[in-house]
């Protein structure tokens, strides 16, 4: 028995007139490649997952799209150098603008493998820019202990709110006002934008 989610029914359902036969038809492929496959919605989309997430389907206003989960991992000349829009296959106004059966159902196959396999896409974390403290702030923390041990101990994010409020400041008058209320408000524990944050 096909395991299928009836939202993916109200999602074709909903579809473009256009839309509904690609989907469709994509959605077959699928279940004739990977009879165990299951149905869910992910990120509001049609997706289908096996071992792990396979690949999944979408609808806009003129076009489809189908993408595969691990296409970095999958060579294969059916998809195109270019890419027009988010898929596998770019904007697919029609069934036209599908590869043959047979190229799908096999790259399905190759994608069931990676997943098999538990072969995963490594994905490259950007760095994070380095945190300069402004001499100015700097300064200040050296002669206050309590302040600086506050402000070792926030995370980078919190860290930079404070400095860019500092460095941001269009006068000096204003910078020296901004520096102190740093310092105490750091000596309070207190993150540059506490005002805000929830209550617990």
């Amino acid at each position: 028995m096909p395991k299928i989610d009836p939202r993916v029914d109200e999602y074709i359902e909903e579809s473009e007139d256009f839309a509904r036969p690609i989907l469709e038809h994509l959605r077959s492929l699928v279940h004739q490649a990977c009879p165990d496959v299951s149905e869910t919605l992910k990120w509001s989309m049609p997706a289908f997952e096996y071992k792990g997430i396979l690949c999944g389907m979408a609808s806009f206003k003129a076009h489809c799209a189908f993408m595969f989960w691990k296409q970095s991992l999958i060579e294969s000349d059916a998809f195109p150098k270019e890419k027009t829009a988010m898929g596998s296959f770019g904007k697919i106004n029609s069934l036209k603008d599908l590869p043959s059966d047979k190229v799908i159902i096999s790259l399905i196959h190759k994608a069931m493998e990676l997943n098999e396999k538990g072969i995963k896409v490594e994905r490259k974390a950007k760095p994070k820019a380095e945190i300069v403290v402004p001499d100015i702030l700097a300064g200040e923390l050296k002669k206050n202990k309590k302040a600086a041990a506050t402000f070792e101990k926030f995370p980078p994010s919190c860290k930079r709110e404070y400095i860019e409020w500092i460095t941001d400041a269009k006068t000096d008058a204003t910078r020296e006002k901004r520096l102190a209320t740093t310092i105490e408000w750091l000596m309070e524990g207190k993150r540059r934008n506490w005002k805000y944050e929830k209550k617990r």
